[in-house]
């Protein structure tokens, strides 16, 4: 019985036949599917029965594991507990995209290949499907891997349940593979993003600053870091907050301080605190006590990364909440040129640091 064939579009993915393809994964089928890499094949990793069918499929031998896709960047933490920076600013950076990142289980017993694709049809199947999804490319183990679904109908038609087309592969061949169970992340099967490009961004350090609504005080920082580093390339510099909901706009007052400094933070947009943003971090300083307990909540592990701003200012210590960088939103401008003050302290001798 030959594969049944559904067309769909590109760009925006028709959502009756999604549906269906999830619908069919959920209960075991195996479905051909486009990425921006190569055409694969979805199964249920979760269904024995399919994965068995799958590795027959593939004629893949059981000691060889299938890579896992996910929709969002945080599903990476459903997974693996690896806490090393730099899985998770190459996922920051690569993520949607040519990447396939090798880490260790949860319990740490075992591996997983992890990607995130780029390719609006393979994200909707993925989310919609609502399990985990074992994906290898759409071909018989050791033939070329396929960059059309006519291409993998030539090996696979009659032997899987449905197959999605929607045109060719942009990129054409398979993604890079980095493994983080080496000494240091290694490219193990090279695609589109080389080695040299994974040694840049673990060597770049990645600092964050939080307050609360990403609007002034971590806004302050931020800006002033990065007008100190000048054209420096080797820091990457961030800000987001603990209670952000909505994206906006830096404060006026934010605005109006940065400006006399020599800053233009017009463009700024709030981003909320989030476990990818704080697992890439190799320095993490907070404005308040307050904001350090928040974040220790949501990712215990990275306790020694994250410090309060004040701790790097010429200031007498008392208690730890004498270190704090009060809010001033919602105060005179006085309040802000003052919060910009201790903020500025701060940051003239971090630069010195990094």
């Amino acid at each position: 019985m030959k594969t049944r064939v559904i067309t769909i579009d590109h760009q925006y993915p028709e959502l009756d036949k999604i549906a269906y393809c999830a619908r069919l994964i959920r209960q075991g089928g195996l479905v051909i599917f486009p990425t921006e890499t190569v055409y694969g094949i979805a199964a249920n990793l979760d269904n024995r029965q399919a994965i068995e069918r799958l590795r027959v499929v593939k004629k893949r031998s059981e000691h060889k594991p299938f890579s896992i896709l996910v929709a969002q960047r945080l599903r990476i933490l459903d997974f693996t507990s690896y806490n090393n920076p730099t899985l998770y600013k190459l996922i920051d950076k690569f993520w949607p995209g040519p990447l396939t990142v090798v880490v260790p289980n949860q319990d740490g017993n075992n591996t997983f290949g992890l990607r995130m694709p780029d390719h609006p049809v393979a994200l909707s199947l993925i989310e919609e499907a609502a399990c985990p999804i074992a994906a290898p490319s759409a071909n018989l183990e050791g033939n070329h891997p396929p960059r059309s679904c006519l291409e993998a109908l030539k090996d696979l038609d009659g032997l899987v349940d449905v197959a999605l087309d929607s045109g060719p592969a942009t990129i054409g061949t398979e993604s890079s593979v980095v493994d983080f169970t080496k000494d240091e992340p290694t490219v193990v099967r090279e695609g589109a993003i080389t080695q040299s490009e994974v040694d840049k961004v673990a060597r770049q350090k990645t600092i964050l600053f939080v307050c609360t609504g990403n609007s002034c005080r971590s806004v302050m920082a931020e800006y002033l870091l990065k007008k100190l580093l000048g054209a420096r390339t080797d820091v990457e510099v961030a800000s987001a907050g603990t209670g952000v909901f909505l994206r906006s706009a830096a404060s006026a007052e934010t605005i109006e301080v940065l400006k006399k400094q020599g800053i233009d933070a017009s463009m700024h947009q709030s981003q909320a605190v989030n476990s990818i943003l704080l697992k890439k971090a190799d320095l993490i300083l907070v404005m308040t006590m307050n904001h350090r307990h928040q974040i220790l909540e949501k990712v215990p592990e990275i306790e020694k990364r994250v410090y309060l701003l004040r701790e790097f200012a010429n200031t007498t210590r008392g208690s730890e909440w004498d270190l704090d960088v009060p809010d001033p939103i919602g105060k005179s401008p006085y309040v802000y040129e003052e919060c910009l003050g201790m903020i500025k302290e701060a940051i003239q001798r971090i630069v010195k640091l990094i």
